[in-house]
């Protein structure tokens, strides 16, 4: 599957970093971000390809936290195969995915499905409202969460159940809340900075 996409060629032997947008967004939304957060690095940003009310999104739903399910995975199998290949030409041996709410979910999908594609997930505001099945290969993956406590569109419960799952999968976890709603907030533009930057390069 082919998707709209912005690329920055980032220099030799560079980080790869793929960004997902949220609902609404595009491919230019947390492109240039990446850039600044590791200068120098390959960014790759897919456009989510299912349009809902003229936005942009990555997979269907049929209601405000109801997903399609099979939409889901069928997406997130396109969306690997997308990001593997992207994955061979760079060449890439660090390859870092940054999603937020509904780029955070497509993230999450692909790497419960294909988990050897990205190293390091760096997650804001996800939604999952069911519990995935194990997926050990997950271990000693290094992920970040990022919410926050009063976001009514991805409420904390679902945020803390889904950050057990990782836990559970021996994912290397790292979280951050702050005391806001949906939105992005300088903290946690901090929090991807210092998770980056522990990170060995």
């Amino acid at each position: 599957m082919s998707y709209i996409t912005a690329r920055t060629a980032g220099a030799q032997g560079a980080p790869l970093v793929f960004t997902f947008h949220g609902t609404g967004g595009d491919e230019r939304q947390f492109h240039g971000l990446a850039s600044q957060l590791i200068p120098g690095a390959r960014v790759v940003s897919p456009r989510g390809n299912v349009p809902e009310m003229g936005m942009n999104r990555y997979f269907r739903r049929t209601g405000e936290g109801v997903y399609d399910m099979d939409d889901l995975w069928a997406r997130a199998d396109a969306m690997a195969a997308f990001l593997a290949d992207e994955k061979a030409k760079a060449g890439a041996t660090r390859v870092i995915g940054l999603g937020y709410s509904n780029g955070a979910n497509i993230l999450i999908a692909v790497a419960l499905r294909h988990p050897e594609i990205v190293d390091e997930l760096i997650l804001m505001h996800p939604l999952i409202p069911f519990t995935p099945d194990p997926q050990p290969a997950l271990a000693g993956r290094k992920a970040l969460v990022t919410a926050g406590r009063f976001d009514q569109m991805c409420p904390a419960p679902l945020t803390e159940a889904f950050e057990g799952y990782l836990k559970a999968q021996g994912v290397e976890l790292t979280t951050h809340w702050h005391e806001g709603g949906h939105e992005i907030r300088q903290d946690e533009l901090t929090a991807i900075q210092g998770f980056l930057g522990a990170v060995p390069a």
